[in-house]
């Protein structure tokens, strides 16, 4: 083991150029965490709010990244066997402790979720955080069944593409919406039914396709059109609020009895490690190992590459989870 290691430290909210890259300590392991060489991890749009200074979440100076993927160096408290591959995400990483930005990560055994696969890193590295999030807000947000109609808010979003790719693998009929005429071939190659150009206002055009309205959908954008989804959605369905690419983070006025239409479900979600079962993760990275499921990659990046990383992510200029391999 060396005594040193590369990470990404972010000394305080700024551009993507506040990421510098230093060498520190490895972190010791300790009974009830697992110390992992990291090989592979996704961007997320939260740690992009963390760099800007968004929210009340987190301190600095900090190690960023709420996941990583690698095999186990140690676990003292005998929870995995080194060699072990593992993901690793959220419980505080890259917010309250260091994350996953780095050669080594030390996260809480709780956080830590093991798999096998003969898969290359920056595949897997796409997958965890996006799987977890996807498969959430389909399961406990909409509670989506086989056979209904889903829309999906913000589609060409690396959660939106992995909640098609989700969706079409349960047999539902998939709706999506871009900004972007350019990014529709992304949509359908995830095997969305029905493209939809987002104008802010997309209800009419939802209900000329499905007049009752659809069945579930997911809010990736944010409030700015969450009003909006509602409508598109017939009575008794269901929309989660998941994401919030917009960065607008809260409703100006809320008044529930004209913000919601009359029967329409309102459930939002958020999830931890606990909410991805192993079981859901080694599948899903089986089907994709198979040839049956396709992990919507919209880039990779070297280590050194971090901070045109997040240039991208925060120009919104890739389609799809953006990776960095170490």
């Amino acid at each position: 083991m060396p005594e040193l290691m590369r990470a990404v430290v972010l000394d305080g909210p700024g551009s993507p150029d506040a990421l510098k890259i230093r060498s520190m300590p490895v972190p010791v392991a300790r009974p009830g965490w697992v110390l992992i060489k990291v090989h592979a991890f996704g961007l997320n749009r939260s740690e992009l709010h963390f760099r800007q200074g968004l929210g009340t979440f987190g301190s600095f100076p900090r190690v960023p990244g709420i996941e990583a993927t690698g095999v186990v160096i140690h676990a003292p408290g005998g929870e995995f066997d080194a060699g072990t591959q593992v993901a690793a995400l959220m419980g505080g990483l890259g917010r309250t402790i260091d994350g996953g930005y780095a050669e080594y990560v030390l996260a809480p055994a709780s956080s830590v979720i093991p798999f096998h696969s003969n898969l290359h890193w920056d595949i897997i590295g796409a997958v965890p955080e996006m799987l977890q999030t996807a498969n959430g807000s389909l399961t406990v947000g909409v509670n989506a069944l086989p056979g209904s109609t889903l829309l999906i808010r913000g589609g060409t979003s690396s959660i939106g593409l992995a909640t098609a790719v989700l969706a079409k693998g349960q047999g539902m009929t998939v709706l999506a919406t871009t900004r972007n005429q350019g990014k529709a071939k992304a949509l359908l190659a995830a095997g969305v039914d029905h493209v939809i150009i987002d104008t802010g206002t997309i209800a009419t055009e939802v209900r000329s396709l499905f007049p009752l309205g659809v069945d579930g959908a997911v809010e990736l954008v944010g409030t700015l059109t969450l009003q909006d989804t509602l409508r598109a959605t017939a009575v008794h369905g269901t929309v989660c609020f998941t994401g919030m690419l917009a960065d607008q983070w809260t409703v100006k006025d809320f008044y529930p009895i004209d913000f919601i239409p009359n029967g329409v479900r309102l459930t939002a979600y958020s999830g931890e490690a606990a909410d991805l079962p192993p079981e859901v993760l080694q599948q899903f990275l089986d089907a994709v190992e198979s040839g049956h499921v396709t992990v919507p990659i919209g880039k990779t990046y070297a280590f050194d590459e971090i901070v045109q990383a997040h240039q991208d992510m925060e120009d919104g200029s890739v389609s799809g989870k953006l990776v960095v391999t170490v």
